[in-house]
């Protein structure tokens, strides 16, 4: 027999799963308003931001209410207050596919440097794992989630490369590219950083299938999931 508490429980996964798929969106639109310097669209995603803002209020309460009417325990507990936990990571993607909307009306009257086309790859590796940790969490796939935590340390060498190319054969070179330069830098270090909140997302998937914690904790390739 169906509990009550389980079509909460259904409700809540659901509008998480609402909130990553317009954050999956902005972190896209975002990126694409870079590449295009479409001002227009990194309006859009800014604009778009408030819905996130409310999904992540109204996400909040119903994990407070489901807390506070149930009194949970075992997987369920761990379910509320990782989704709860997860909300706030998700919350701060968006907030940063905002930041890189925001570099775009910076330098949308000026040429992108040649690295773009780098950061159009860091961003989907980021997107992709933002969508991975997501259908980890909706799963309950601890292999899914250990695959993006492995995942992370590429995107963090990707980062480094771009930086360096952005910094030493561009700006150092010739300090004219600096106005289009630093935003660019900035962007890159958006973009590391949703990998870095879909790591946590992982490790929290982690915790709530296996009741473990993992962060800090490395993953060897190939690493069982036992």
């Amino acid at each position: 027999m169906k509990r009550h508490i389980d079509e909460e429980l259904d409700k809540l996964n659901t509008d998480l799963l609402k909130m990553a798929t317009l954050t999956e969106q902005a972190i896209h639109r975002s990126v694409e308003a870079l590449k295009n310097k479409d001002t227009e669209l990194a309006l859009a995603v800014i604009e778009g931001d408030k819905q996130i803002d409310r999904l992540e209020l109204i996400i909040d309460e119903m994990a407070i209410d489901l807390l506070a009417l149930y009194q949970p325990m075992a997987i369920d507990l761990r379910f509320i207050t990782t989704a709860m936990k997860i909300n706030a990571e998700i919350e701060r993607i968006a907030d940063l596919s905002v930041n890189i909307s925001q570099r775009v009306l910076e330098i949308a009257d000026r040429p992108l440097l040649k690295p773009i086309a780098e950061i159009i790859t860091l961003s989907a590796i980021a997107r992709k794992m933002v969508r991975d940790s997501i259908d980890a969490f909706v799963n309950r796939d601890k292999k899914l989630a250990k695959e993006v935590i492995l995942t992370d340390p590429s995107a963090n060498q990707l980062r480094t490369s771009i930086q360096r190319e952005l910094i030493y054969e561009y700006m150092v070179k010739d300090g004219n590219t600096a106005p289009q330069g630093v935003p660019m830098l900035l962007v890159v270090r958006h973009l590391e950083r949703m990998c870095d909140h879909a790591t946590n997302i992982a490790e929290d998937v982690i915790y709530m299938v296996q009741a473990k914690f993992v962060k800090h904790t490395a993953f060897p390739r190939g690493d069982s999931t036992g």
